[in-house]
């Protein structure tokens, strides 16, 4: 099968192998993938920085949001069978320490990732446990499938701590889990959705995913905007996407007396953070991390099979998989939201 690897340590080190599938062991499942999604995690390791680049070794085949058909099921399968159209969590949890005990196993310390610490969906056929795998309905398309795994994320953010209803709610940064979660808002009865975002295009794509007002951070200060939107209130909650130093501290300064900061982005290095500003305005920060197992994909997955949330505009390009390299090659250059690999 072909398989789009990372082969070499450094910035980019991909390419397109041959390699064989491997065989579902005991709970395990083989996929045909359809579609499969480049996420900035993949980035960081395209880039070879970060924790998660150095724990991949190497040839690894990466990826991670995906569909695909169940081909094969290993011994002692039943919650999935052959012919269902499944996408996957990426966490693969330990299911035995206290965080997977108590029903938090979105958090479990032990968790492997795939595309990390085993080959990932950037391939024909990919194997993972049964245990991550989420079933489709029939007639789902392989695209919107592949990218609810990203969805949760902007869903479990968005449920957080006191939800959206009724609040002025920030978008800071507009990567394409960011501009989800301004449709998510939306669709949780958001009163207002301010988007912070430098990138033109991504702001044109967050107005057609619902934002009320958009604002280009490096023309305006986001915070006096957001000031004066607001009656010098600051926002209810601030979704913080832009993992940079200046972007926090754009967030602490939008963000209102006790209101919600929902921590969603991953810093590629460790900054300086001023809990002064934290505690003067007093807001609660929540560690959004991954999805919770599976209540958050109860909720986000309806929103696509139901119509509710339109994600085409999060797919911006797609890449057969022989050229899969050019994938990242359209997000370095600023052209897409977040690109699908095609792998039939």
């Amino acid at each position: 099968m072909l398989a789009l690897c990372k082969v070499e340590r450094g910035p980019n080190g991909l390419a397109v192998l041959e390699r064989a599938p491997r065989e579902p062991a005991e709970g395990e499942i083989q996929l045909k993938v359809h579609a499969a999604g480049v996420c900035g995690t993949d980035m960081s390791v395209y880039h070879d920085a970060g924790a998660f680049a150095r724990r991949v070794k190497l040839p690894t085949t990466l990826g991670h949001e995906m569909s695909g058909t169940v081909v094969h099921v290993g011994p002692g399968v039943h919650s999935v069978k052959v012919g269902d159209l499944v996408s996957i969590d990426s966490h693969i949890p330990c299911w035995e320490c206290r965080a997977c005990r108590t029903g938090r196993a979105h958090v479990c310390p032990n968790t492997r990732y795939p595309g990390i610490d085993i080959d990932g969906a950037f391939a024909q056929y990919l194997t993972v446990p049964a245990a991550i795998a989420w079933v489709n309905p029939p007639g789902t398309s392989v695209v919107d499938a592949a990218l609810l795994e990203p969805l949760g994320i902007a869903v479990h953010a968005t449920l957080e701590g006191s939800g959206v209803s009724g609040q002025t709610v920030v978008v800071n940064g507009c990567g394409p889990i960011g501009l989800m979660n301004v449709a998510v808002a939306r669709h949780f009865g958001a009163r207002r959705v301010i988007v912070v975002e430098p990138n033109a295009a991504r702001r044109a794509t967050a107005e057609r995913m619902g934002a009320d007002v958009l604002i280009d951070p490096v023309a305006q200060p986001p915070a006096g905007v957001v000031q004066a939107l607001t009656g010098g209130a600051g926002a209810d909650v601030v979704f913080e996407y832009t993992g940079s130093a200046q972007g926090v501290h754009n967030c602490f300064a939008m963000v209102g007396a006790l209101g919600d900061v929902r921590w969603c982005a991953t810093p590629s290095a460790p900054m300086e953070f001023d809990f002064g500003a934290w505690r003067k305005g007093r807001p609660t920060i929540y560690n959004i991390h991954g999805r919770r197992f599976w209540d958050t994909w109860e909720v986000a997955a309806p929103l696509v099979y139901d119509k509710r949330i339109d994600l085409a505009p999060i797919a911006s390009h797609q890449v057969p998989l022989a050229e899969g390299a050019r994938a990242f090659e359209l997000i370095l250059s600023g052209d897409a939201v977040k690109p699908v690999i095609l792998c039939d």
